[in-house]
């Protein structure tokens, strides 16, 4: 394909995301007529047909779905940059991008971040955390979206370089009045003749659970799916099942919820977190600083000496 155009990247995202031409040009305030030429000089740019034509609207060929996948992360690239040099020149001298699993930042991660802030040889730094998936965390990653992650090291870490960071430990919570909540430690298998609220499918969390369960020989019945750890409690409360979450999480707010937190005693319960990035000599200086720090917290102490409790 030949360079292409981000305003047009940007209104074939627009068409596909709302499957409609006419309102992708009120989006971007041009006729409909102006981003259909656009559309078929792109078109003629890949050398494939991307966008299907129904009654209802259009909708992206098989084609344009993978040019899709690839215009957004594009587009999120040239913001990045575009924010990025806006930063450089309000003063901001060192800038690293950190993609975090939804654990990691429930936990952890804001305050070390805050810690390492707070330390006036870092002052010129700024850091940015987005939160992500395992599998979307790896991706991102390896597509060059950030230099740095945080997540569970039984991620497909496979070609990445890691670091050890924080752990933690998985817990059952479960309502007052659930048979579970007599139990302060129980095996994941107790668990599996009651009904779970669960995480998406593409957790690692999901797999790692599915992947016990199967070993177990039971099936897991989720009565819920949800996309947070907030929403697991509160499902939890409305006794609509019990739920895996960190320890570190649940503990703290158990008693404003209402609910009561077992231990798993199974020995995948206790996590180990990991730094991983690419290769350690291509980070940048700001980088390396941060990943020193973050490293050396999960040993308890803090590069400028000052110890750090392990209980994250």
């Amino acid at each position: 394909m030949r360079d292409l155009d981000l305003t047009t990247l940007r209104m074939f995202v627009s068409v596909c995301e709302s499957r409609n031409i006419a309102r992708a040009a009120e989006l971007h305030n041009i006729v409909a007529s102006a981003i259909s030429k656009r559309l078929l000089l792109l078109e003629d740019a890949a050398g494939h047909r991307l966008i299907e034509r129904h009654r209802r609207g259009v909708a992206p060929t098989a084609a344009g779905e993978i040019l899709l996948e690839h215009a957004r992360a594009m587009l999120a690239s040239a913001d990045r940059v575009a924010r990025d040099m806006a930063d450089y020149g309000a003063g901001v001298r060192g800038q690293v991008r950190v993609l975090a699993t939804v654990s990691s930042i429930a936990e952890f991660l804001p305050d070390d971040i805050a810690d390492f802030l707070q330390q006036p040889a870092h002052r010129d730094i700024r850091i940015d955390i987005e939160e992500a998936q395992s599998r979307d965390l790896v991706r991102g990653l390896r597509e060059g979206i950030a230099p740095l992650g945080v997540c569970w090291d039984a991620a497909d870490l496979e070609g990445f370089q890691t670091r050890p960071y924080r752990h933690d430990h998985l817990a059952i919570i479960a309502h007052p009045k659930h048979p579970i909540a007599r139990l302060k430690r129980c095996a994941f298998e107790q668990t599996l003749d009651f009904d779970h609220v669960g995480l998406p499918a593409s957790t690692a969390v999901h797999t790692m659970l599915g992947r016990a369960a199967a070993i177990i020989g039971k099936p897991i019945n989720y009565r819920a799916v949800v996309s947070t750890f907030d929403a697991s409690l509160r499902c939890v409360r409305a006794n609509l099942g019990i739920a895996v979450v960190p320890s570190e999480v649940a503990l703290p707010v158990a008693g404003s919820f209402g609910i009561k937190v077992s231990m798993l005693t199974d020995k995948w319960a206790q996590r180990q977190f990991a730094l991983c990035f690419q290769d350690e000599k291509r980070l940048s200086p700001a980088a390396k600083l941060l990943v020193g720090h973050l490293e050396a917290l999960s040993k308890g102490r803090s590069q400028g000496g000052k110890v750090i409790s392990k209980k994250a």
